[in-house]
């Protein structure tokens, strides 16, 4: 059996790995040029879910080496008004479990961890066009260079623009969420350092503030000595010099914000706007702000700033399963509410991996594999999109966005994490809600 994924992403990678490690024949296919291309974004959470699949699927020696070029944990949850004054704040659990745990990881980083040792399997450079499927059941997917490439399982994990599902599942709508976000760093300095309070500097953070304005805080801080020698992360000085904003090494700390309001609230062309015009528009935004926070936002590297129009699947009913399949965003695309997505991807492909091995080895039909891994896939992707959806400011339409009941809704927010982190029982149950629902109990029974 050999199996096809376009899409050298988060899951599809993972799928990868896991899928060679197997012995079953795998080609994925990526529109990206070099593994230097496509470094957007920043931070990535990865919880017990997320861990416990990159174990499953990554060679050992590389899953010691997505550990070691992790930032240091967040110790605190924190909930902050605009002008700084602490909400809530939850001092979270700690754990050095390499599964049972929450990992921050540069996004930069775990793409050239999951690129590592993966150069007889990645073809860059393959923009997909289109797939046939043959009577045998075989695909073979067309590329715009006018290659193609067969294989007995297409696997689509080519993201939220996906033109698998595009051609697939036709019907499968993705649609904006009504709300865009600004994203930047700011290096970590004796003055930047001193602008935020303790436990935001060691915690993540969630500023909500009038008029359905939100903020989100993180402190990507690398222990040097651990990420020495482990080969992925490193310097690009070629890459550095031309995009000093998507620098993806672990030599330098750094503070992440992400601003987001409703899309309304944004100029119309505000998703062509780069670098300093972004943090002029975020500091526009944002008057009424603490000042420390407005520093934060000036001193952020400009070439580091992007703006993200926050999009989301629309749910679909299950599909007759055949020899073309999906996996992360390119089927249940999903708002950063809860901070889920790259590891529902990444839960994804090892579940797929399970089911592909087991019809490699002859234990099942490749149908039924597929069958039984879509049967699980779709009712959890749609769930974590929904619950992703519910999360307040996520969605334009969210009534914390709206101008009278919206300021009702914000007082509520604010007195749900206050007393919630105040009163033991309260605190208690929010914690262990968090740690169940990323996959911390379900990793601890492993």
């Amino acid at each position: 059996m050999k199996v096809i994924i376009i899409g050298a992403g988060t899951g599809g990678m993972c799928l990868a790995h896991g899928l060679k490690r197997a012995g079953v024949p795998v080609e994925v296919y990526e529109r990206d040029r070099t593994r230097a291309d496509g470094l957007h974004g920043y931070r990535v959470g990865i919880d017990p879910t997320g861990n416990r699949a990159l174990k499953e699927c990554l060679p050992p020696e590389l899953f010691d080496a997505f550990t070691a070029t992790c930032a240091r944990p967040p110790r605190y949850f924190n909930v902050f008004t605009e002008r700084l004054k602490r909400t809530a704040s939850f001092p979270l659990r700690e754990d050095t479990d390499p599964v049972n745990s929450e990992r921050s990881v540069s996004r930069m980083t775990l793409r050239q961890v999951l690129l590592t040792g993966m150069e007889d399997v990645v073809r860059f450079g393959r923009t997909f066009t289109h797939y046939e499927r043959h009577a045998d059941g075989t695909v073979t997917a067309h590329f715009a260079d006018g290659t193609s490439a067969t294989g007995d399982v297409l696997v689509a994990a080519d993201g939220t623009n996906s033109r698998v599902r595009r051609q697939y599942l036709p019907h499968a709508e993705v649609k904006d969420a009504g709300v865009i976000a600004i994203s930047a760093k700011v290096p970590v300095t004796e003055e930047t350092r001193a602008l935020l309070p303790r436990e935001a500097f060691h915690g993540i953070s969630l500023v909500f503030a009038p008029k359905g304005r939100f903020c989100v805080w993180h402190v990507m801080e690398f222990d040097r000595h651990d990420a020495a020698g482990t080969g992925v992360g490193g310097n690009d000085a070629d890459l550095i010099e031309r995009r000093p904003g998507l620098l993806y090494d672990n030599t330098r700390d750094y503070i992440n914000w992400g601003f987001s309001a409703a899309a309304g609230r944004f100029p119309g062309n505000v998703m062509e706007m780069r670098g300093e015009e972004l943090m002029r528009l975020t500091l526009g935004m944002t008057t009424g702000w603490h000042p420390d926070m407005r520093r934060l936002f000036a001193l952020a590297d400009p070439g580091s700033c992007f703006p993200i129009k926050i999009r989301t699947s629309v749910p679909v009913e299950p599909w007759e399963t055949t020899t073309v399949t999906l996996l992360g965003d390119a089927i249940h695309t999903m708002t950063p509410g809860h901070g889920v997505g790259a590891n529902t991807a990444l839960r994804d492909a090892s579940l797929l991996c399970r089911e592909l091995t087991a019809a490699h080895n002859a234990a099942k039909p490749l149908l039924d594999a597929l069958r039984a891994y879509e049967a699980e896939m779709i009712p959890y992707g749609f769930a974590r999109v929904a619950d992703s959806l519910a999360q307040n400011g996520t969605s334009g339409h969210d009534p914390l966005h709206r101008p009278v009941i919206g300021r009702a809704v914000l007082a509520l927010t604010r007195t749900y994490f206050f007393l919630s982190s105040r009163i033991p029982p309260l605190r208690e149950k929010f914690l262990t809600d968090l740690h169940t629902y990323r996959g911390g109990d379900e990793a601890a029974a492993l």
